[in-house]
């Protein structure tokens, strides 16, 4: 895979505010990289410099070997940008703003209607192709101005907050595009969501403070939780503060806590880092004369490492 989008020592500041802080990082073609951050991390400051948009104070940034700085018409050429505000001419109608957008990226013709069909078929908006813009809703609206940022077909995608406004079968939609461009495509797409980053990203960047404190994948990130490779398990007819000391006192478990499943008293067991607990209550139980009604093993949880990582600022 090649590079397609790399920053470099990238810099920003708004008067004593700096928003972007010496960012280094680059994603190849077939990455969709999750870009993940609180609010005023500088995530859309990264992404109005990555799309020429808006002028670094020092770094660069190339976009399919073009620098930002040297050469930002070629950059805006080789770029779909879908900003977290998209705007657009509320008088025109869905097909004639697609049309407008298309005839800037220098299309026409054939061309241009074929582009405006696929777009229009992509994004689920033949129902309100001749509606004017801003008639519709918000959802409608976002998905139109995706739309524009697709219709010629670009190498590289930069989605700022793509689900915003989407109902739950729109996000899925969504999410189900950018996994099927994902294979051809360098896609950067910033969210809050983070069941977002595991349904699509194959990467996850968290920058905070302008800084790039984690860059892994949605997996390891988990990994990085206090929850990865708990147990969590109940019974039936064993009163779980009974079990949950005898739980936690097995060699492969560091400790244990009395929660609930669905309302339900359950124990969740933390290991000690070694493989082998969930097997371990097993047999346990097994020897107890335990019934397990319920067990499972947690992945971890993103957001609770998103939390932690964040408030400590990458320390």
């Amino acid at each position: 895979m090649s590079v397609m989008v790399e920053t470099l020592n990238l810099t920003k500041s708004f008067g004593p505010i700096t928003a972007v802080d010496q960012l280094s990082f680059s994603v190849k073609r077939g990455e969709v990289l999750g870009f993940l951050g609180p609010n005023g991390a500088g995530k859309s400051t990264t992404m109005r410099i990555i799309t020429a948009f808006m002028a670094p104070d020092s770094g660069t940034a190339t976009v399919c070997g073009h620098d930002v700085l040297k050469n930002p018409m070629a950059v805006r050429q080789t770029l779909g940008y879908l900003p977290e505000t998209a705007p657009a001419y509320g008088e025109m109608s869905v097909e004639g703003f697609l049309s407008f957008v298309g005839a800037i990226r220098g299309m026409d013709g054939a061309e241009l209607t074929n582009a405006i069909d696929r777009v229009v078929e992509l994004c689920r908006l033949s129902s309100v192709r001749g509606q004017s813009f801003e008639t519709l809703s918000k959802g409608f609206k976002r998905r139109t101005c995706l739309a524009q940022a697709l219709i010629h077909d670009p190498p590289v995608l930069i989605l700022d907050e793509p689900t915003d406004g989407l109902d739950p079968n729109q996000k899925h939609e969504v999410r189900r595009l950018i996994a099927d461009m994902a294979s051809d495509k360098c896609i950067i797409l910033s969210t809050h969501i983070l069941e977002e980053v595991d349904a699509v990203c194959s990467r996850a960047i968290i920058i905070d403070n302008g800084k790039l404190i984690s860059d892994c994948t949605p997996e390891e990130l988990r990994s990085q939780s206090v929850r990865h490779g708990a147990v969590t398990v109940a019974f039936e007819g064993v009163e779980v503060s009974v079990a949950a000391p005898t739980l936690g006192a097995l060699a492969l478990a560091e400790k244990a806590k009395v929660t609930e499943v669905d309302g339900a008293p359950a124990v969740i067991v933390y290991p000690t880092g070694e493989k082998g607990l969930a097997a371990g209550i097993t047999e346990l139980a097994m020897d107890k004369g335990w019934k397990i009604t319920e067990l499972h093993v947690e992945r971890g949880q993103l957001d609770e490492v998103f939390r932690t990582l964040t408030a400590r600022g990458g320390e």
